[in-house]
């Protein structure tokens, strides 16, 4: 039975309301046949106003993650973790329930609105953004590296090779977040399949590409590509000879015709890199000499073109120099600061932030992670950051 206006009435009555506070319609509910079963068949989902306005636009959110790994939601930019928030307010499905300022506008006359609870909850689904997980994406592509269109790997079909949908389906990230990772890790597309030069390729064909500017004289800031890929086309694929002058130098267009200013700072890094892959530890005046010698007449070496990539102990005897790639660092934050306080002790400020800079959020700062993950103290004048918790 539906009930009547004066049964409405006289429950307010009963309940010392006074109906001239309240709001002119009324809505009656009761619960449907299916209230009860289609309670567990639905989630709620709680959303900003910026993807309520994506979804409404027709773009579509994923949810991301393997059977071992926490889900993530993922919009066509950015990240967010999904948790279950409890409420102690049931929550109710009511299909074409209308709000106040629904009715307002309608401007109804009917003052009694009856209503069928579709479901309940007591429980919805909550976003907050976090940083993509991309630690996967170089795990995955660092399987098969490309080294070259006449090695024995690429005759192999065995090995694994990626699509942009391959990665999409495994990367807990956004496709916007994927894509720009992708260009950080210098990858290039190679019929049809995402993948990573093995270094020592891509050391060859930086190589071939500074010996050509150096034996024609070029300046670095102003490298033509179309004579490139005429002069070392018969060496190498003309797409490698290309994708090495993107990851290495930033195109631009003069009267028609397309360049490269390759950068000074990425082509040192990239050699410090060759010269201390294969040492344990390097004698730091040594290395600096070596490397100085290493790279393209006319490019200076300094250590700040390292951050992340080594480290200098300026307390060992010489002092020494060793690979310590960000990359190679847990991606949780909390692992990543056990990490760099079981290798080292004692750090500066100046010395950890190339290692943590990665971990901060949209408002983060470094200050702000190393408070919550270290304490402070100052030693011989200099403030340095040690470990919360003791270090295995």
């Amino acid at each position: 039975m539906k009930r009547t206006r004066e049964e409405v009435d006289a429950t307010l009555q009963i309940a010392k309301l006074n109906a001239a506070e309240l709001q002119p319609a009324v809505h009656c509910l009761a619960f449907g046949p299916g209230a009860g079963a289609g309670a567990g068949d639905f989630c709620l989902l709680e959303l900003e106003p910026a993807l309520c306005q994506q979804l409404e636009a027709g773009h579509s959110l994923v949810i991301r993650g393997d059977k071992e790994e926490r889900a993530v939601l993922c919009s066509k930019d950015k990240t967010y973790d999904l948790k279950i928030a409890d409420t102690s307010n049931m929550l109710l499905f009511i299909p074409g329930c209308k709000t106040p300022d629904q009715l307002k506008k309608e401007e109804t006359h009917c003052n009694i609105i009856h209503a069928e609870i579709f479901g309940f909850s007591n429980n919805y689904w909550e976003l907050r953004r976090c940083r993509p997980k991309l630690k996967k994406l170089k795990k995955l592509l660092m399987e098969n590296t490309y080294e070259g269109p006449d090695s024995q790997k690429e005759k192999d079909s065995n090995h694994s090779k990626y699509t942009t949908e391959d990665l999409l389906d495994q990367i807990q990230a956004s496709e916007e977040e994927i894509m720009a990772q992708l260009q950080v890790l210098n990858a290039c597309e190679i019929e049809g399949y995402w993948r990573l030069l093995e270094f020592d390729y891509e050391m060859k064909l930086l190589n071939h590409v500074t010996q050509l500017v150096d034996s024609e004289s070029w300046s670095f800031d102003k490298v033509p590509l179309n004579i490139c890929l005429q002069e070392l086309g018969p060496l190498e694929p003309e797409a490698m000879i290309e994708h090495c002058l993107k990851c290495y130098g930033k195109k631009y267009v003069e009267e028609g015709e397309v360049y490269f200013a390759l950068s000074a700072d990425k082509i040192c890094r990239a050699t410090a890199q060759m010269l201390l892959q294969n040492a344990v530890k390097f004698n730091l005046a040594e290395f600096q000499e070596v490397w100085q010698q290493s790279v393209p007449e006319g490019m200076t070496t300094r250590l700040d073109q390292l951050k992340g990539l080594a480290l200098v102990d300026r307390h060992s005897r010489p002092e020494i120099i060793f690979l310590l790639k960000v990359d190679d660092l847990p991606e949780d934050s909390q692992e990543r600061f056990n990490s760099l306080f079981s290798l080292r002790e004692k750090w500066t400020e100046e010395d950890i932030a190339p290692y943590i800079q990665d971990l901060c959020g949209e408002k983060q700062t470094i200050g702000a992670l190393l408070t919550k993950y270290s304490r402070s103290s100052i030693q011989n004048g200099v403030k340095v950051y040690n470990s919360r918790r003791p270090i295995s």
